[in-house]
């Protein structure tokens, strides 16, 4: 199947599309927009358009890469970097939904999936096979980590660890059970996973710090739960919370 390109689609000049790709009817692709084979974009989506930052300069050189089988939904709106040099990247086989956004210098890793209406601002990245609720949004610079199950209209304001849930305002609620077994994830690396996120969530002190403990201690010898303990020491922001029913909840999320 070649490329296909509906007469009423606007394809500017400079754009790169791969083999297979389907621009459908309505839909943009500027000039600043990179898509990998078999693409399909449908009606009214933006690929590279302006990012929405008042200070942007129009005449930088920027863009946004589309990884190979991805889907773009209706009214999908997904903006180019404001560095010079730089790309939006959305990765391989992902599903957009519509009217969905992915907000300038985002990195969305692959098979990732876009509920309606789900936002991301800036410089947010999303790791491989997460899952984005209809109506979530998240705040500029977050990270959302592999395999996490973010519910619908939630707000995301935090970053998110690797294979867990959260809902409402950054409220971590367990582990993304149902995702982990479809990854293949045994019962006992489930079971390991557990025990760290309750080493971490609901020992007393600085989170960073405990998870960098409980890292070093060599207890936990599942790559998950070390990715698990290892996202703990990277980023910026603070981290979403987790609860438990009689439990003190640890709020120290530096």
């Amino acid at each position: 199947m070649a490329t296909t390109i509906h007469p009423t689609a606007i394809v500017e000049a400079g754009a790169q599309l791969g083999a297979d790709c389907e621009i459908q009817a309505y839909a943009v692709v500027t000039k600043h927009a990179v898509l990998g084979d078999a693409v399909v974009v449908h009606p009214f989506a933006v690929v590279g358009g302006d990012p929405q930052y008042l200070k942007f300069d129009r005449a930088a050189a920027t863009g946004v890469r589309i990884g190979a089988g991805t889907v773009i939904r209706e009214q999908v709106t997904i903006n180019r970097s404001i560095h010079e040099g730089r790309f939006t990247v959305v990765g391989e086989n992902c599903f957009l939904m519509a009217a969905s956004h992915v907000g300038h210098d985002c990195e969305v890793g692959n098979q990732v999936v876009f509920s309606n209406t789900a936002l991301l601002a800036g410089h947010v990245s999303v790791g491989d096979g997460t899952f984005l609720g209809g109506g979530a949004a998240v705040h500029q610079f977050c990270r959302i980590g592999e395999g996490v199950m973010v519910a619908g209209h939630a707000s995301i304001t935090r970053d998110v660890p690797h294979f867990t849930m959260v809902a409402e305002r950054d409220d971590v609620i367990g582990f993304n059970v149902v995702g982990l077994k479809r990854r293949g994830v045994s019962r006992a690396v489930i079971a390991e996973l557990k025990a760290a996120f309750a080493a971490v969530y609901f020992t007393v002190g600085n989170i960073r710090e405990v998870a960098a403990r409980q890292l070093a201690a060599g207890t936990y010898l599942s790559a998950e739960a070390r990715r698990f303990l290892e996202f703990f020491a990277g980023g910026k922001r603070s981290f979403a919370r987790a609860r438990r029913a009689g439990s003190a909840e640890n709020d120290d999320a530096e």
